[in-house]
């Protein structure tokens, strides 16, 4: 068992390259072997949205705040890794693609 004090592990800003708008990204939990699942809340900005991109063995989303296009949403991520990886990222979502609200 690890016990974490809430804020002991640093917030991340969600890369550029696979996130458009502001996206927050505080882990919650790591994968120690032999266990393969991780976790994160993910907070996107109004607007936010990530790359396409999926997961080799699926993801539970839990939305736990946001429901306007004018307001932020979090979300807890939980994934797990299939031979280390827990995600594949493609092309950026085009604005032509995301709907402006």
């Amino acid at each position: 068992m690890e016990i974490r004090r809430n804020g002991a592990q640093p917030s991340g800003k969600g890369p550029a390259d696979r996130f458009t708008v502001t996206v927050r990204i505080d882990p919650l939990f790591q994968a120690h072997d032999p266990a393969r699942v991780s976790g994160g809340s993910v907070t996107f900005e109004p607007g936010a949205r990530s790359a396409w991109h999926t997961h080799p063995l699926g993801q539970t989303l839990i939305v736990t705040a946001g429901a306007k296009a004018t307001t932020a949403m979090t979300h807890i991520a939980i994934l797990e890794a299939l031979n280390g990886k827990v995600v594949d990222w493609m092309e950026k979502v085009g604005d032509d693609q995301y709907p402006a609200f």
